[in-house]
This record gives structure tokens, sequence and C-alpha cells, in this order.
């Protein structure tokens, strides 16, 4: 006798951008020779035609009544960051979670679900350009920047963007396997399978300088003799202070211990070269002022969740086309 097919909600919020209202709505509305996989059905609060961002209109099956059915709750993205869901979007996401729905938020989408509070006591992603505003709103959820997607307790949250289709692709995998999963990527002309934990390719640029034109002039001096190794008692006579005033000079204006900031700026400096040249890691470990290249290994791998081989492969400017953007084809 034939599985059920899930029935998943894709609720389209007020404003929704076209992009990641079609992510959810291409991998769960996919009919393959096999048959259907999922029952979409499209949701808009009031059952009426919504205007999204600029260049589209959605036409919905229906009203929130259809998320009382719905084995899945998709939230694909929230456009006003410091606006809650309507109340009774609010029940409909919390009353579908109590009777054992999986419940989805998709970047921002995952804002949803913290203000109906959802997400309190638990992990969750969210895009990493929200972690500030994300993590001051709702303090009690653990907010993971590293993952791509998160699960716990059948609440689904996702980074940004493309990571939006790891996290369909993921959901796709708990119902119907990995080989449904690969064929729906392989129509779709991405990847079949980025694992969750693996983490967002964040920008994180350090100040250049502080409010401490003493320490500013150190932090140059640093920058430009990365390959030294070197020590506390060194800095604090450079800067004509005694260690433990150099160290609380030097904490209170960066933020950060001295070494910490060095291992900031060396990961930093190794993912330049490892973008922009072909120079082995055991040399780039050299200048930037890991003392072997197992350390910078480690280090790196312990920052970006990968390894310094495949970011390099990933951004290199070998991968790298003439936008600047990576080689990637999404269909």
């Amino acid at each position: 006798m034939p599985m059920p097919v899930p029935t998943v909600a894709l609720i389209v919020p007020p404003q929704v951008s076209p992009f990641h209202f079609s992510v959810p709505y291409m991998v769960f509305n996919t009919e393959l020779p096999e048959g259907r996989l999922f029952e979409l059905k499209i949701v808009v609060p009031g059952g009426q035609p919504l205007a999204a961002d600029r260049a589209l209109t959605v036409f919905p099956d229906g009203g929130l009544e259809l998320t009382d059915t719905a084995d899945i709750l998709v939230v694909p993205g929230w456009q006003d960051l410091s606006t809650p869901p309507h109340p009774e979007l609010v029940e409909a996401l919390k009353r579908a979670h109590a009777r054992g729905a999986r419940v989805v938020g998709l970047c921002y989408g995952a804002y949803a679900l913290a203000y109906a509070g959802l997400l309190d006591g638990k992990r969750a992603s969210t895009h990493w350009l929200g972690e500030q505003d994300f993590g001051k709103r709702f303090p009690r959820v653990k907010l993971d920047l590293n993952a791509l997607y998160v699960e716990e307790d059948r609440l689904i949250t996702s980074a940004g963007t493309g990571a939006g289709l790891d996290c369909c692709l993921y959901i796709v995998r708990e119902y119907h396997g990995p080989k449904i999963a690969n064929k729906i990527a392989r129509y779709l002309v991405i990847p079949p399978h980025r694992e969750g934990g693996q983490a967002q390719f964040i920008e994180q640029p350090m100040a250049v300088s502080t409010q401490d034109a003493q320490v500013n002039r150190l932090l140059d001096h640093l920058r430009e003799n990365l390959a030294h190794q070197h020590t506390l008692d060194e800095l604090a006579a450079r800067t004509a202070m005694s260690r433990r005033t150099f160290t609380r000079h030097f904490s209170k204006a960066t933020g950060m211990t001295l070494v910490e900031w060095l291992v900031n700026e060396r990961l930093q400096r190794a993912r330049e070269l490892l973008e922009t040249t072909s120079l082995p890691v055991e040399r780039i470990s050299d200048l930037v002022g890991f003392q072997t290249p197992v350390s910078l290994r480690q280090h790196f791998r312990k920052r970006f969740q990968i390894s310094p081989r495949d970011w390099r492969q990933t951004f290199g400017e070998r991968g790298v086309n003439r936008t600047g953007f990576p080689e990637v084809c999404l269909g």
C-alpha cells in the first residue's frame, strides 16, 4: 500500500521575495516519474491573492485553515523584521507544532517562528546578516550561525538564500530518502547534499582601527609583521606600558585578547592568500604566522568548519567567473 503523500503548507508572508517563495515551491511542487512527492498548498492569511515584492502576485489555494491538516508548514521569508506575525498566523504555527507537524522557517522566516515563541530554548539558524538583530529580539533562542540548517523538536530553520535549497532537500531526504532527494537535486542542477552543520560563508571584517591611537599604531605594526611570533612582554615594551597595563588597554580597545586578535588576523590573511594565490598551505602558514601547517588547518576548520583546501576550491580565483561570484548554476 503506497505511503500517503505529505502535505506542505507554503505560507506566503507580506512582500515575500520571488526567490524565497520559489525555492520551496520548486522543491515541494516537483513531480517525478514515480509520482508526486508532496501535496503543495499555497497559503495566504485571509485566502486572497497577495502582491509579493515587485514582480510577483500569489494566488493561494486558501487561507490559514489549510495549515490545520498539513504535515509541514513552511514560512519562506520575512520582510519587515521588526513586525511580528499576525496573531492568527502565530496561533496556526503553534497549533501545527503541537499536533506533531514540522514547522519550517527559511532564511528570515525564522523570525516568524521566533516571534511565535516556538524557538525559545532551541537551536536555530537564520541569515548571518540578521545575527545581532535576531539575538537582541530573541535572547532565549540558541542561534547557530555555523549551520546551514538546523532541526530541533520538529522545528527547522535555515540560513540565507541558497541554504534554503539545502534545507528543503534535507526535508525531502527525511520523507523520501537520499535517492529521491538526489534526483530532485539533479533536476534543479544543484549539489545533492550539504550537511546542515557546514558554516555559512560569512564576511567578518575586523575593525582597522580603534579609539586608542597608541593601540592603532601597534595594530598597524602587527599587521605588517604577522609572521613574527609576538610576545606580551615585547609589545608592552613597544608601547612603553607594563604588561598588565598593556593587556588592559589592548582588551579595552579591541574587545579581544592579543592571542585572539592575532588568530583572527592570521585567519583573515590566510583566507586572502587561499583565494588569490596558488601558494601551498605550508607556505601560507609561515607567511601568516601559524607555527605549523597543522596549526593553521586546526584554527581554520574550527573557525569556518571547512578545510583550507576546500575553501580554496570554493573561493579560489579558478572557481570565480568574470562577475566575481563562484560558478554556481541554479538551473
